[in-house]
């Protein structure tokens, strides 16, 4: 496994970015799954794609941010160079502008259904920005955006898998439906990880939507999970009021918001007992929205 740690970072810095090898280098308080991230200095980041598939997503990042940002309400991340490959490290990556706030996941919250109404607004005004030329569904985002069908097998073995642990067949009722309900629409732009990790929180509330990794144009059904992993209630009536969306978009949302929490269940017991509670939480949420909405 690569060892990306600040040790690297500093390499790569002073030999590409000489101008910025004086800064303090350290890793960011919580970090994702895809890249790694250190702040660079006070103002800065630096961030790394992990392993080769998120590698693809760096050059798309750097062209579409730009174009995104002054187009929507709320700020995104800022790219201000690329870095190669090198010091042993085997693809390119970014620096971006460092944004103040801390991820809705460990912050406190002032009010949460005004939280999911900003967001509400934000991914609608995401979808209004033209998406013509903008990146098709495909390896840089695992297919976020297109067809449910690339993650059909994939979630009937875990259906398999979960058989006695889960209502299986409320499940699999879910999933048909999703699968039933075919995207016809033009393609818009999502972001296509919209989670608690990903929004920034300043004074209780919504401040910065980050990580556009899995961005790019077709169906927004994918950025409706949040409605069923961080909302609740009236918050996620909330965010379903601020959506003009129709119901076959709201039962491929329950798509693929149930794809990922079976997989997670299925895959991981007895490993991280956390996100496996936590899938199971959400399955119980998504097929009781099913139940109500249908």
């Amino acid at each position: 496994m690569l060892n990306i740690d600040a040790s690297l970072v500093s390499k790569l810095i002073a030999a590409q970015f000489p101008e910025w090898a004086d800064l303090p280098i350290r890793p960011v308080e919580f970090d994702g799954w895809d890249n790694r991230t250190f702040h660079l200095g006070r103002h800065m980041t630096v961030r790394l794609p992990s392993a080769a598939p998120y590698a693809l997503q760096v050059e798309k990042e750097q062209r579409w941010l730009p174009i995104l940002a002054p187009r929507l309400p709320l700020p995104i991340p800022v790219p201000l160079a690329v870095g190669r490959p090198g010091e042993g490290y085997p693809w390119p990556w970014s620096v971006y502008e460092w944004r103040e706030g801390e991820i809705a996941t460990h912050a406190p919250v002032a009010d949460l259904s005004a939280f999911a109404a900003t967001l509400a607004r934000f991914l609608v005004a995401l979808r209004e920005i033209d998406a013509t030329d903008g990146p098709a569904p495909g390896k840089h985002n695992f297919f976020r955006g297109g067809p449910l069908t690339v993650y059909d097998a994939e979630t009937r073995r875990a259906l398999v898998a979960l058989e006695g642990r889960i209502d299986t067949d409320a499940a699999r009722a879910v999933w048909e439906a999703a699968l039933a309900a075919t995207w016809h629409g033009a393609p818009v732009w999502f972001h296509g990880d919209v989670s608690s990790g990903n929004l920034l929180v300043e004074n209780g509330r919504l401040s910065a939507v980050i990580d556009f990794g899995t961005s790019g144009v077709g169906d927004p059904s994918c950025d409706l999970s949040v409605a069923w992993t961080f909302f609740h209630g009236e918050s996620r009536e909330a965010f379903r009021a601020g959506l003009p969306l129709d119901k076959a978009t709201w039962a491929r949302g329950r798509g693929w918001t149930l794809w990922k929490a079976l997989i997670v269940l299925a895959e991981l017991p007895g490993t991280d007992r956390l996100e496996v509670e936590k899938s199971r939480r959400v399955i119980e949420a998504v097929l009781a929205d099913h139940e109500r909405h249908g």
